[in-house]
């Protein structure tokens, strides 16, 4: 999908790719689904699974240099680039985002209030976001100053859509480094919690999603969204 985009169509990369993390030993992290992987056995929903969470760490290493490279030129020069991830793969992934060409902008901190206490161990209620640019930045195309450190736990109930679901208040935030009126893209977009955020703040949105389900669960709410934040009747959506 991204190889059809022609150059220098987005502002910003906002992503969060499978982590490929999750469990002790290497069988541990690539035999296991992302549902064992990242809920609890007596989790209360049945979320469909997601693709591509099984890749050892050279392998994900390797596959995220490639679509970053990719995803770079599709990228303005300033542009940005913004990748979740965890402390497992925190290392591999500042490695493939600079092996991409990217300029590696430092480390931001997702903390997770409702994370579950482990007896006789730090609790681990933090994710991470590398963040990068495509060269310089302009900082007179979008003076903001934003918080390198966020809040929120995950979505609960009817809200959680995805497993890996992040929040939208957080997402929206983080789209703020797209200048106003820019393009954000999501290669890995999920449920659509980036493209919300970003339609929500005013900015454009491109995603791509491969598990059919997720696809038409981020469809929904993207159209939703444009409904309510346009006041249109007839959305539709290229899919």
């Amino acid at each position: 999908m991204l190889a059809d985009l022609p150059d220098d169509c987005v502002d910003s990369v906002i992503t969060d790719p499978p982590y490929n993390s999750g469990g002790r030993t290497a069988k541990e992290r690539t035999s296991r689904t992302a549902r064992q992987k990242y809920t609890s056995a007596d989790a209360g929903h049945s979320l469909p699974d997601f693709t591509g969470e099984n890749m050892d760490q050279r392998s994900y290493g390797f596959w995220l240099t490639q679509i970053m490279t990719e995803a770079q030129r599709l990228t303005k020069v300033g542009g940005t680039a913004l990748l979740f991830t965890d402390w497992r793969q925190l290392g591999i992934t500042t490695d493939a985002i600079q092996a991409a060409g990217w300029l590696w902008r430092g480390v931001l901190a997702w903390h997770k209030p409702q994370a579950r206490p482990q007896r006789g161990r730090f609790t681990q209620n933090c994710e991470f976001i590398i963040w990068a640019s495509n060269g310089p930045i302009d900082a007179s195309r979008n003076p903001v100053y934003l918080p390198g450190l966020y809040s929120a736990s995950q979505p609960s109930g009817k809200k959680r859509r995805h497993i890996t679901q992040k929040p939208v208040e957080v997402m929206r935030e983080l789209v703020q480094i797209c200048p106003p009126d820019g393009t954000v893209l999501d290669f890995c977009a999920g449920s659509g919690s980036t493209g919300v955020a970003a339609l929500l703040e005013g900015r454009d949105f491109i995603g791509v999603e491969k598990t059919r389900h997720y696809t038409e669960i981020a469809a929904d709410r993207l159209t939703e969204t444009l409904r309510d934040t346009l006041g249109q009747e007839d959305c539709t959506l290229a899919a």
